[in-house]
């Protein structure tokens, strides 16, 4: 086996310079587990960093994983609980906190009212909460057990938030939710659909459109619509989206396929905006109703 020497300089990222002659093979995973950590140390602080990574290597030596976990991102005014043991809560949390998921949108300029659609367990609400100390936010999520997590992590904010147990859909209805079927089945997946009467279980969601969300938050319009509702784009952005896109000035937007950005896109084709992406995310900013001949 080829070794090779490296100097590991963490002086930039973590503070200490570390000397280290490890397998050239490792080098790669090596630089990635630093970076992570150098990551984690910026969004939550050097402890942090060090209690989740002691945590994962306890785990890994067979020592009993705690249910939940306790910690306050910089990003946010307030601490936030993550389930462990199998959840996605962590993988969302370090999409949104670690790899700076919507940093994209930090630019948008003091927005009033923020409609999350798939709400999950509260991240990204506490997190347009905390970077917009003015917004409102309309929080929607259909899972119960997303939506008492949520309702732990928002409490601080007060009545800057309403938190709706349902679903994004084309109109106002009764949806079935549905759980492992799509990508890796976790929380962070689950799905809706039409109610089917024959099919009725005990797991049902109120559906609404978004313009009745827009009206229940008491305002004409919506400054951020963030969606991330695992295909249900596809009837959001049906042809009822025609009335009420008018209402929303900025789209960030996480489509799950070629046939949900068909139908994102063409709901879109009477307005006017600049496109942009951030990994993951489609981005529309400045929505407005195109202009035509006629209006001149």
């Amino acid at each position: 086996m080829a070794w090779t020497g490296l100097v590991l300089d963490l002086q930039r990222d973590l503070g200490v310079r570390v000397f280290f002659i490890l397998p050239a093979r490792f080098l790669t995973k090596v630089r990635d587990h630093i970076h992570l950590l150098a990551a984690w140390k910026a969004a939550a602080g050097l402890s942090a960093a060090m209690r989740w990574k002691l945590l994962r290597l306890a785990v890994k030596l067979g020592f009993p994983e705690p249910a939940v976990w306790h910690v306050r991102p910089h990003q946010v005014f307030h601490p936030l609980e993550a389930r462990l043991r199998g959840s996605s809560d962590m993988s969302v949390f370090e999409q949104i906190f670690i790899h700076q998921h919507y940093s994209c949108l930090r630019e948008l300029k003091e927005p009033s009212l923020v409609l999350d659609l798939g709400a999950n367990v509260g991240f990204s609400a506490a997190y347009f909460l905390s970077v917009f100390p003015r917004a409102r936010v309309v929080a929607v999520e259909p899972d119960a057990g997303n939506v008492a997590i949520c309702k732990g992590n928002l409490s601080p904010y007060g009545d800057r938030v309403l938190l709706l147990h349902g679903a994004a859909w084309s109109r106002p209805a009764m949806l079935r939710l549905l759980k492992g079927t799509f990508r890796d089945g976790r929380e962070w997946t689950y799905q809706v659909d039409e109610l089917i009467e024959e099919e009725r279980t005990s797991v049902d969601v109120q559906g609404w459109d978004v313009g009745s969300l827009i009206d229940m938050s008491g305002a004409q319009y919506v400054d951020l619509l963030k969606v991330d509702i695992e295909r249900a784009e596809l009837s959001v952005f049906s042809a009822s989206a025609s009335s009420w896109l008018h209402r929303v000035r900025n789209i960030c937007i996480e489509l799950h396929g070629k046939d949900c950005e068909e139908v994102f896109f063409a709901a879109l084709k009477d307005f006017d905006y600049e496109l942009e992406h951030s990994g993951e995310l489609t981005i529309c900013r400045n929505l407005r109703v195109r202009k035509t001949p006629s209006d001149n």
